[in-house]
Parts: C-alpha cells; structure tokens; sequence
C-alpha cells in the first residue's frame, strides 16, 4: 500500500473537530469532514486510523533514550541535553519532552478512533471483519503508545476517552500496573479483532499491527508489567519511598509470565513468522523497504508524512556531504567495549556496528575509510545499504523495527524460564534458534546453554543485548531487570581496562591496522565490513609507502580518544564524564519537563518524580 499517499492529510481529517487539532498537525486540511462524517463507512475509518500511526514513534526512542548504555555513547558536548540524558544527568527542565507529546497525540488520535469505531458495523460480514480490524489497530496503536509513556516516565496521565468528551483538561498520575493492565487487557482484545497477516484483510505488509504483531507486543508489555520498575508512594511522593520494585502481587504477576509466554507461543504454533537464515538480511530488507517474515512490526518512513524520524541520519554510518550517499551526522557511537561482546564468528557484529564511513572526494562518488574502535558507528541503518539517498539527509525514508521475530523466541524462553524457575527444553530451543542463526546455522558454535533460573536468565540478558543493539530496547530492559546501574558500572570498568589493555584485554594489542582506501560502487553495496591488517606502530611507514592507510585503532571521536588514547585522560574521563548521572534507584525513571509538561497540565502539580 502506498501509504506515503494515504498519510498526506490522514491526520489533518482525524480529528478536525476537536480542540487541540491545531496544535497537532502543521499542513492544512483540504478536507471538510468532521468526526462523524471521517466514521461513516469503512474507506474513511481506516484513513482515520491510518493517521494514529504516525504519532507512534519519536526520534527520542532511539537518539537520547538509545544512547547511555553498553551498546552504545553520545559525542555531543556535556552541555548539549542529548548528552546529558545519555549520561543521566536528569533534571525537570532538560527532561525529554518529544516523546512524550508523540505518544498521547497518537492517543488522543486513537481514543478518538476507538469511540467512533465501537458505533460502527455493517451487515456486510467482509465490510464488519475490516471494522474490527480498524477497531483492534486503534487498541494495539493506544496500548503500545501507554507502554512507551511507562517504560520511561513510570506513574502518568491515563486517559481513554477523546479531549472533546472530557470534563476537564488536566489529569493526574495514575499507576502503572493499572497501566499496564488496562492497555494488557486492550491487546488481549487487539489480538481477536486483528486477523493474520495471511489473511490480508488490509495491505499491512509490516507497518501495520496485524494478529502477528499484537500477540508479539502483548508479550512485550506483559514482561515489562511483570518486572522491576522504579517505584514511589503516590499518596505523599515522599522521597524516602523511591525504590526499585516489581508489583506487590505475586499471582498476578505469574499472570502475567503465562500471558507472555502464550502469546509467543501462539506466533510460534501459527509458523507464519521465521528467522531470515542471515542476520544481515533482516536489515537489508528494511533498508530496501522489502517485507520479510521476521520483521513484525515497522515504523514506516516516508517522504510526505508530517514526521521525520530522521533514521540513518545521527544513528548510521559517517557520509561526508561530498558523497554519493549525501551527508549523514552520527552522533551515537558504538561502545568500543561492544564489538568484544561478540564471540568470534557471530555474524551479528558486523551487521550492527559499522567499522567504516565515507571520506568525500572531490568528483563526490566519496571513499571507504576503515574507522578506529572508538569511531564505530551503527551498521544497521546504514545509507550504503539503501537503494538510494532518499529525498535529503533528514528524510532517508529507512524504517524502523519495532518487533523482529527472534523477540518472539526470545520473550518465549525468558517467560518459560521465570515460570518453571529454570529453563525447560521448549525455552532452551528457542534461545538455540536465536544463537544458531547468528553463527550462520552451524549450531556447533552456539556454546552450552545452562538450565538453571539465573545462569538462564543472565543467557537471555546477553542474547538480547547481541541480538537487539540500537533498536530501542536495552536501556529499558536493563530497568526491567533491575540491572541498569550494575551494568553500566561494569561498562566503564571493561572500556578503562580496553585503553589500559588489563583484565580480559591484556592481550589485546590491536593498535595499528594497515588497509586499501576504497571507491564505493553504488548502492546496495555488497559489503559489511572493511578488512584489514593488524600491524606494528613501527611498520606503519613501510605500509604507507606501499600505498596502504594505517590506522590507530585507539583513535577516534574526542571523546574516545582522551578516553582511550591519551593516558592522563583516561581515568579522568571514565569517572567524571561517562554516565556521570548515574545513581542507582534514581535514574531508572525519567522525571517529567517542568516548563513544557507540569505546568501545562496543572494535574501534575506537586506530582513530579520525588528525587528531582
């Protein structure tokens, strides 16, 4: 479906009567539908609902909240917000607010939808099953734009009715588990009404929830409802009673593994969703916006949506402007730390991070240039992969991946593991399945998987972080798990002990690498990571008289460099820079902007997070 047509003024109709229209969308209305008129049959709701889906999705999810973990860094300077809130240097007026606003326009959008849609049927049994489609996408697009306002900001506003029905503006906090069971309890209902995307009773490709999708994003929610949260009294907000806490109900929460572990299970039986048998693949195909069996779920990009979401742009690979690719500015770099997660042979390393960019020339066709470990960039957005530049820098029209079909499995074998306190065979299958592929199929690489509940678990924890680098999940996983400060302190301890070559990288005496500049023959490049040879400092002039570039791997950014290059640098920053804000049953929860969220909705007066 060409929904860079569709989304052309789909929102300007949505919700053209409405109060707070205005301040939602900036192109004009060419059209004179009201709210009821935009219901009046099938073709115009699903326009409508059509227009939710651009407000599911923010640069925010994967620029500031992607960065501040142990995949990857932000090279903006310390007074820059971005970097701040990748290093958790929270505060009530650099608190993100982009985000926040993205997810209840799409809530707004879809309430809207919702109410009107319930009002709706058809004595036209293939009209009314497109109906309870339109129907249960509005609930999943509702459910997953709540799950996204919890994950990072706990205690929020919670409102299902659309603003023109509402008896005042304001709202207050509500709980999260009453949150997350609400929105649970919509995506239960989503799952019925959607149908499988074998049935194609919409031209969903991935960009749209389908039964697939739903059930995948139910799961998600219900690990995240049923894990560690920071938590607060919502009676006295005394700061004293800020803690790390799953909810106090253990039955329920045991619920909520089997609604998890179901839902995985029922994408599985159902054999309509697969591993593409390579990794690179998956992020080829969004790249060249093919639709696989593995992507679930995409947020599409288009050139005439109202949103830009600027994928590619400062979470890709280096392009100078003199290019054929055009200019891309990455401001996420990978954890050097990162690329020694991977265990020799894991096809995903390469894929994910990139250990090249673009150096412009001057007939602008660019040459590849090998980066150091402190440059390496995201190689799963990367503009070389593209079929072409897109319209301009800003607007690649890259996609997105929300769900991938290895999170099924994965979801399945945690759930399993926390409901038999320990790892059956069926979860023990599914983590083999992930593994196997990244090694290319041969399961011989993949290691012992171990039984126990928290070797398990700690398996599951490692796998994610491989398999799911920079699609948006890690930072917020790590919360669920009650593991962020833990880790990100280990972080700063490995990549000390990478500068210093101590621990497990003394024997690390990668410095030097000579390689062959080369000219980039278009796009859809073939390749997926530079080769070179690692040489001695001392060689380095006989290399470069050979017509090789030599380069110091322990160069790069400036950030790195100090850390991981100049010596009297290094202690200094790891302590006083990196995740200079951490502070462990604090930074797990984002507080709320003063200025343009609290004093806006007076409702949330005398309510924000209690340690800021």
């Amino acid at each position: 479906m060409k929904k860079n047509i569709l989304y052309i003024g789909i929102a300007t109709v949505l919700l053209l009567g409405t109060a707070s229209c205005n301040d939602y969308i900036d192109i004009p209305s060419k059209s004179k539908y009201d709210s009821e008129s935009v219901f009046e049959d099938a073709t115009k709701a699903e326009m409508a609902v059509l227009g939710c889906y651009p407000q599911t999705f923010n640069r925010e999810y994967f620029y500031q909240l992607g960065m501040g973990t142990d995949e990857c860094f932000s090279t903006e300077g310390e007074t820059n917000s971005k970097n701040q809130i990748a290093n958790y240097v929270y505060t009530s007026s650099n608190a993100p607010t982009g985000l926040y606003n993205a997810m209840y326009q799409g809530i707004e959008y879809a309430n809207v939808c919702i109410k009107n849609l319930k009002k709706m049927s058809s004595s036209n049994s293939s009209e009314q099953k497109k109906l309870n489609y339109l129907l249960g996408e509005a609930l999943a697009i509702r459910a997953e734009n709540y799950f996204n306002l919890v994950r990072y900001f706990g205690d929020v506003p919670f409102i299902t009715t659309p603003t023109s029905d509402a008896s005042t503006f304001y709202s207050s906090r509500t709980s999260r588990d009453t949150i997350y069971d609400h929105i649970i309890a919509d995506m239960q209902s989503a799952t019925q009404l959607l149908s499988w995307d074998s049935e194609n009773v919409v031209s969903s490709e991935s960009e749209r929830f389908t039964k697939n999708s739903a059930y995948g994003i139910l799961a998600r929610i219900s690990l995240y409802a049923a894990g560690y949260s920071l938590r607060w009294n919502l009676d006295t907000y005394d700061p004293t009673t800020v803690k790390m806490a799953q909810r106090s109900n253990q039955t329920r929460i045991k619920e909520l593994y089997e609604i998890a572990a179901d839902a995985c299970k029922t994408v599985i039986d159902r054999k309509e969703n697969s591993l593409m048998p390579k990794y690179e693949t998956v992020f080829r195909d969004i790249l060249e916006k093919k639709f696989d069996n593995e992507t679930m779920l995409q947020i599409g990009q288009y050139s005439s949506q109202v949103n830009s979401y600027n994928v590619g742009y400062t979470n890709g690979i280096f392009c100078h402007t003199n290019t054929i690719y055009g200019k891309t500015a990455p401001q996420m770099i990978v954890n050097p730390v990162y690329y020694f997660n991977f265990e020799n042979g894991d096809t995903r390393r390469d894929v994910s991070i990139c250990n090249y960019g673009y150096a412009g020339t001057k007939d602008k066709n660019g040459e590849r240039q090998l980066n150091g470990l402190p440059s390496n960039t995201i190689g799963k957005f990367r503009v070389d992969w593209k079929n072409d530049a897109g319209i301009n820098a800003s607007t690649r029209e890259i996609d997105f991946p929300i769900l991938r079909y290895s999170d099924i499995l994965l979801m399945y074998a945690e759930a399993l593991n926390e409901l038999n306190n320990g790892a059956n065979s069926q979860a023990i299958d599914a983590l083999k399945q992930v593994r196997a592929r990244a090694f290319g199929g041969d399961v011989t690489k993949i290691g012992n998987i171990p039984s126990g509940h928290d070797a398990f678990l700690k398996a599951i924890q490692d796998e994610r972080k491989l398999e799911f680098g920079f699609e948006g999940l890690r930072r917020t996983d790590l919360c669920r798990w009650n593991i962020l400060y833990e880790t990100l302190t280990q972080t700063k301890k490995d990549l000390l002990d990478l500068a210093n070559g101590e621990g497990r990288f003394s024997d690390y005496k990668l410095h030097y690498a000579a390689y062959k500049a080369e000219k980039p023959s278009g796009f859809n490049e073939p390749i997926v990571a530079m080769r070179y040879t690692p040489i001695a400092q001392s060689d380095s002039i006989i290399y470069a008289k050979q017509g090789y570039k030599v380069q110091n791997m322990f160069i790069g950014t400036d950030g790195f460099t100090n850390a991981l290059h100049k010596i009297d640098k290094r202690e200094a920053w790891m302590t006083t820079s990196l995740f200079r804000g951490l502070v462990k049953n604090q930074v797990e929860i984002l507080p709320l902007n003063t200025t343009s969220i609290i004093d806006i909705n007076k409702g949330l007066e005398g309510q924000q997070h209690p340690l800021y």
